[in-house]
């Protein structure tokens, strides 16, 4: 089956075509078959097709909304210009499968969408409004483009973390504040860890009820997971991405007095303290320089820039706190896992991370860490190390469409 994958943001819209099937998940035969970005979607909007295995194509073209964003995707995909094996009309797109941000405690698991999965999605909109309102826009795009022949299922990130237990998810707030809001953790990034503890399991041969770890998703956004006989038990994000981890420009965990004392003292709105703590803060805020660690590395490695450090350090540190409190909380734990943009592919950083965690049971090798990079996975811990720590590349989109595959065709989860 082809696959196409969608991930509607507010202004952009990312797909991948990927041909899998169960037969072809159970041989880890999938097929990237095409990918791309449209950027700034209501301007003059940035495009960039890539066919598997040929040169990327960029261009600028005025697109309206997301209906147009899709249009242009699909006219591209069925194009000469593309020339992408096995697509060659809208008949060879078998189904669509949706990233959806917020399924609340509406959705534990991904679903065929219908219009009572719409109103599901429309109902988690005040927990996610930025999010699920861009995502809708992508369902209800696809829905037009390709028709309703077409099966489209929301694969949603919050999902994976629905198996945590009251104690991990319940905020010590007034009981009826959950009740009545739902006020509650939800974590976020289950795509995304769901996908490496399931390869993990190829890896080591383990299986479900075998694998205690703990995952980090580290990129512009943050997570970990304290994954528990292969079900998440508890996460870092809270009732929104802000919580947790230090980020690109979100700081992470606050407390929350701080948000009273900025009102106060700098005459700030909600929205514009909001705001702050969204956008200007983590790495950004920080450092005063930039939100990408690779340009922070580079600052600390040629200018020795002590708030690059700082920001570097603290980034760190935080990751680091966070492994100790899981480690308390599973009690057993197998294997560390780096995933994301900073995690595949800083040796410096998953290095800090991990340095004094050998009382732990935590050794690293450090050539091993240095060479596993650019998209490789592997082992990066000694042969003696008790915990031994992975880098496993991500790949949200492979299991997004792996996702579709098994609603349409209504067959178990198995990964």
């Amino acid at each position: 089956m082809n696959i196409l994958v969608l991930n509607c943001g507010s202004s952009s819209l990312k797909f991948q075509i990927i041909e899998t099937d169960l037969e072809l998940f159970e041989k880890n035969e999938d097929k990237q078959k095409a990918k791309g970005l449209i950027e700034r979607i209501g301007s003059q909007s940035l495009v960039t097709y890539q066919a598997t295995g040929k040169p990327a194509v960029k261009q600028a073209t005025p697109l309206r909304d997301h209906r147009q964003a899709l249009d242009h995707v699909i006219r591209w995909m069925i194009s000469s210009e593309a020339q992408i094996p096995g697509i060659h009309s809208l008949a060879d797109i078998h189904a669509v499968g949706h990233r959806v941000v917020h399924g609340a405690e509406h959705f534990t698991k991904s679903a065929v969408i219908d219009e009572q999965v719409i109103g599901g999605i429309e109902d988690c909109i005040g927990l996610a409004p930025l999010h699920n309102p861009a995502n809708l826009k992508g369902i209800y795009a696809a829905r037009e483009l390709l028709g309703g022949g077409i099966p489209q299922v929301a694969v949603f990130d919050t999902s994976f973390h629905s198996t945590m237990p009251e104690t991990s998810y319940l905020y010590a707030l007034p009981y009826q504040l959950y009740r009545r809001h739902k006020i509650r953790r939800y974590g976020f990034h289950g795509t995304s860890h769901r996908y490496v503890a399931f390869r993990y399991r190829q890896l080591t041969g383990k299986t479900k009820e075998e694998t205690n770890v703990i995952t980090l998703h580290l990129g512009n956004g943050c997570s970990a997971c304290a994954i528990k006989q292969g079900e998440s038990f508890d996460t870092s994000m809270g009732m929104t991405p802000l919580e947790g981890l230090v980020m690109g420009t979100r700081g992470g965990d606050l407390d929350p007095s701080v948000i009273e004392f900025l009102a106060h003292k700098e005459g700030m709105s909600l929205s514009e303290i909001d705001a702050l703590l969204n956008k200007q803060s983590g790495l950004l805020g920080l450092s005063g320089l930039t939100n990408d660690m690779r340009d922070l590395l580079d600052e600390e490695r040629e200018h020795q820039d002590r708030r690059a450090t700082l920001a570097i350090d603290i980034f760190a540190q935080r990751v680091k706190k966070y492994i100790g409190a899981y480690f308390a909380e599973l009690g057993n734990v197998e294997s560390i896992i780096f995933a994301g943009g900073i995690g595949e592919n800083s040796p410096t950083v998953r290095r800090r991370i991990l340095a004094g965690l050998e009382w732990l049971g935590v050794e690293t090798d450090d050539n091993l860490n240095a060479k596993i990079t650019g998209g490789k996975e592997g082992v990066i811990s000694k042969e003696s190390s008790r915990v031994k720590t992975f880098v496993i590349p991500t790949n949200e989109e492979l299991l997004i469409a792996r996702d579709t595959v098994r609603c349409v065709k209504d067959a178990p989860r198995r990964w």
